[in-house]
């Protein structure tokens, strides 16, 4: 099968959504398919052999973040070529509601589409009023895809319609076999506790950690924070007491081999996020390397961690509960190892190996391959995908 995949956000900057879209795209091509991915990219960062550059991306604010777009006549110009090049026999667009090259491809597509929505924030007043723009586009698309129930429902709030919810994708296996670093485990009196995020993104909730920490130290001594991610480090330490700051540990930004093996290392991992998540792929990847998780209580990250049973929650910003509760963990070896069990178990279900085969099945029913399907086989994948009719 040809597939196009349109990635929204520059290539070049580490995320959620370019992360999914690269290990689908790889996932797709181990199995014999034939990928093209179309990405903002800088002029100098290197691509993927599969990856088609649209050109520099411009940074706008967007759900809480800066995310870095590419847009406009010459953008949808690039658009029109790749896809008629690309003669796809499904395209595979993310995010499809956002001014970048999703929605023009949506506008520039002929044949199949299928859409995943990533997204989840309040209605606004902004997206009430693109939707007049918006719709033409939308209308196109033979299917969508909502990473988890949170954004689906912001997609039924915002756009109208449904979609079938197929996770974020994780290879399982690469981060429960990682080496773990012996400098980051932690020892009896001297745990270890995980952060990676951007720094000087508040959504992802480092200042919350910070605040807890002088309480988490005062009854674990020994206690040291691993940070990874990039940010102004010293900003990030500025409010905690000078005698505390050599309690944490910035690492800069880490390889993917590296971000497996420090989840194999810590003692715990901590998500202290306030807002602004669809999904939550860190907490998958850490249980997927055995990390006991302590996770903020938004919705997303309770639904990843089944409602509580495969990692532990807090209230969102509470910096006194996440200190206690990181506490207790620490000095509960049996609670860690219990949560760490449950957590193998449960990130079986989004393994690329379930994930993939969910993808492919949309993808198989909204292209002419589907119609080697019996009729009635048909009708019942497409009443259990959610999908409109073709």
């Amino acid at each position: 099968m040809r597939i196009g995949i349109v990635c929204p956000y520059s290539w070049d900057v580490p995320g959620g959504v370019q992360f999914h879209v690269r290990d689908l795209a790889e996932h797709l091509i181990g199995l014999g398919h034939q990928v093209s991915v179309l990405a903002p990219s800088d002029d100098e960062t290197p691509l993927p052999s599969y990856v088609v550059s649209a050109g520099r991306a411009v940074p706008v604010p967007y759900n809480g973040s800066v995310a870095r777009l590419n847009f406009g006549f010459l953008s949808a110009a690039r658009v029109r070529r790749w896809v008629n090049d690309g003669d796809f026999h499904v395209l595979h667009i993310h995010e499809p509601a956002t001014p970048s090259l999703a929605l023009l491809a949506c506008w520039a597509a002929q044949g199949p589409i299928v859409a995943t929505f990533h997204t989840s924030n309040p209605r606004s007043r902004a997206m009430i009023a693109a939707y007049p723009i918006l719709q033409p586009a939308l209308e196109k698309i033979s299917a969508r895809i909502a990473v988890s129930e949170y954004a689906r429902r912001t997609l039924v709030e915002h756009l109208g319609g449904d979609a079938v919810t197929i996770p974020n994708g994780v290879d399982v296996r690469f981060f429960a076999d990682a080496e773990p670093n012996p400098a980051w485990q932690g020892a009896p009196g001297a745990h270890t506790i995980g952060f990676i995020g951007r720094i000087d993104e508040p959504r992802k909730g480092l200042p919350v950690l910070m605040k807890a920490l002088p309480a988490i130290v005062a009854q674990a001594p020994g206690t040291r924070l691993l940070v990874a991610g990039r940010g102004d480090e010293q900003e990030a330490v500025a409010g905690l007491p000078r005698a505390l700051r050599e309690n944490v540990v910035f690492l800069g930004m880490v390889s993917d081999e590296d971000k497996a093996r420090l989840l194999r290392s810590v003692d715990l991992y901590v998500a202290p996020n306030t807002g602004g998540e669809s999904f939550g792929i860190i907490l998958v990847e850490a249980m997927s390397a055995g990390a006991p998780v302590l996770a903020a209580d938004l919705d997303a990250f309770e639904q990843v961690l089944d409602g509580g049973e495969a990692g532990e929650l807090f209230p969102v910003e509470d910096a006194e509960a996440l200190a206690a509760r990181t506490v207790a963990l620490l000095q509960d070896p049996g609670r860690r190892a219990a949560l760490r069990r449950r957590g193998e178990r449960h990130v079986r279900r989004f393994d690329w190996a379930t994930v993939g085969a969910d993808v492919l099945a949309v993808y198989e029913t909204v292209t002419d391959g589907a119609a080697s399907v019996a009729p009635d086989e048909r009708t019942g994948l497409r009443a259990r995908l959610g999908l409109a009719r073709d």
